[in-house]
């Protein structure tokens, strides 16, 4: 498994998203299921998948998917 698959996988979990879902183009203001509570299981399931923690500034800025895929680039996670 890729480490975008395995992101795309930690999003559909922490946000209770079937596994079919497309989550590439996700934003946090557009879907009703990632609410605040939503976000901080999101970042969690990222930190326990790529080992890694994240910190806050970065917790507040991580508002998509595409955003989340650029934050764990910072922390040495190449996601392709």
């Amino acid at each position: 498994m890729t480490e975008l698959q395995r992101l795309r996988e930690a999003f559909r979990t922490a946000l209770d998203l079937p596994a079919d879902e497309p989550v590439d183009d996700l934003r946090y203001q557009d879907n009703e299921k990632w609410d605040s509570l939503a976000h901080m299981s999101l970042v969690a399931a990222i930190e326990d998948e790529f080992s890694v923690m994240i910190d806050t500034d970065d917790v507040i800025n991580m508002s998509s998917f595409a955003e989340a895929v650029r934050i764990l680039g910072k922390y040495g996670v190449d996601v392709k």
